[in-house]
């Protein structure tokens, strides 16, 4: 069945025009206009339903996401947003709906299903303790992903991270992979878009937000005050993402996980 024929299907509704927008790297994203002239986004991949739950669950916790409209193997539709330049007051309503969403706490650290970036596995089992969970699901699966020296000295700081994490902090829900192209600008309004969420410590969120940029002070402004020593934090957290980085998209990448490891002191 042709992707236009799964659309008419699943919202019994004619299509009359599909334009291909940015999707990322890792799934297609159109915008579909249907008959009468509204508009829904279409995005097809792998691992759409767990996504699709993923969204659900922000919505549930008052967060801004576009609404779901269908939700099936390789396709969900999505409410159709309008997208803006990003300015003061929609960074400061991305900080203050980031806040929002960490204000919900899950029962344990990880997530209820594993899930994936491409070919790169995220495990998301229970454990005990937040520097568990970090070091065991996601710094250790890398280790066969860096050279051999670098690799050691990852395993080091996995050792050492029940001195450098919290030990319990609050499971709070996490966007889990949030960056200035999984936030949706919309006016003066922010929404969040391409989750990978689980619970842990809220911190996550934040360090990748600033792995590849400086957002403006009105995020800052909205999202509120941090607990001491995230600065010494931040970089361990930012290895995670840095190593998916490298998974993906090769070996340009190492120098960024080497530099970050220098930070947390490795």
């Amino acid at each position: 069945m042709s992707l236009q024929a799964q659309i008419e299907a699943a919202l019994g509704r004619g299509v009359t025009r599909m334009v291909p927008l940015h999707g990322g790297d890792l799934s297609d994203v159109a915008r579909v206009e249907l008959d009468g002239g509204e508009q829904v986004v279409a995005k097809t991949g792998a691992m759409l339903e767990c996504e699709a739950r993923m969204l659900r669950a922000m919505q549930a916790s008052g967060a801004p996401v576009p609404g779901v409209l269908y939700a099936g193997p390789g396709l969900i539709l999505l409410e159709h947003l309008e997208e803006t330049p990003p300015g003061p007051e929609s960074w400061r309503a991305l900080g203050a709906a980031l806040a929002l969403l960490h204000q919900t706490d899950g029962e344990s650290y990880g997530w209820a299903e594993d899930y994936a970036f491409g070919e790169v596995g995220i495990r998301n089992g229970v454990k005990d303790t937040w520097p568990a969970f970090w070091a065991e699901n996601r710094l250790r699966p890398f280790l066969g992903a860096v050279p051999e020296e670098t690799a050691a000295r990852l395993d080091a700081l996995c050792e050492r991270l029940p001195e450098l994490l919290p030990e319990r902090p609050r499971p709070a829900l996490l966007h889990g992979d949030i960056w200035t192209g999984n936030a949706l600008f919309s006016g003066d309004a922010a929404y969040f878009i391409d989750p990978a969420c689980y619970h842990g410590d809220g911190e996550v969120d934040l360090a990748m937000l600033h792995l590849f940029g400086q957002p403006p002070a009105e995020f800052a402004e909205g999202y509120g005050a941090l607990r001491d020593g995230y600065e010494l934090r931040r970089p361990i957290y930012q290895l995670f993402p840095a190593l998916v980085h490298l998974r993906l998209f090769g070996a340009g990448y190492h120098g960024l996980v080497s530099r970050l490891l220098d930070r947390a002191g490795a």
